[in-house]
């Protein structure tokens, strides 16, 4: 009984660790992307200022998720909810036809 516990607390580590570890790959290449649309010049000032904001809250949401110790599964869903909404955030700024030059 106690070895089953003991899995399945391990499991659920497991689990929990991967999702942060995805979310995590998600922002690193969010913020790779939105640096490649500033040396490309694809993005304005002021539209790469606002995706940093974007990613930035997305950060404190990590951090308050995380900071009672357990990451729900609402909390989860609304983390995934809002990188999906900066995925598009970018790919419309990066191809609004507007351009630094």
């Amino acid at each position: 009984m106690k070895s089953k516990i003991i899995f399945t607390a391990i499991v659920m580590a497991l689990a929990i660790s991967n999702a942060d570890a995805q979310t995590a790959i998600r922002s690193k290449n969010q913020r790779q992307r939105i640096k490649q649309g500033v040396r490309s010049g694809e993005l304005t000032r002021a539209e790469t200022v606002n995706l940093a904001n974007g990613q930035r809250e997305i950060r404190q949401d990590k951090r308050e998720a995380r900071a009672d110790g357990v990451v729900t599964a609402a909390e989860k869903q609304e983390i995934k909810q809002d990188q999906r909404q900066q995925s598009r955030k970018i790919f419309r700024k990066k191809n609004n036809n507007r351009d630094r030059n």
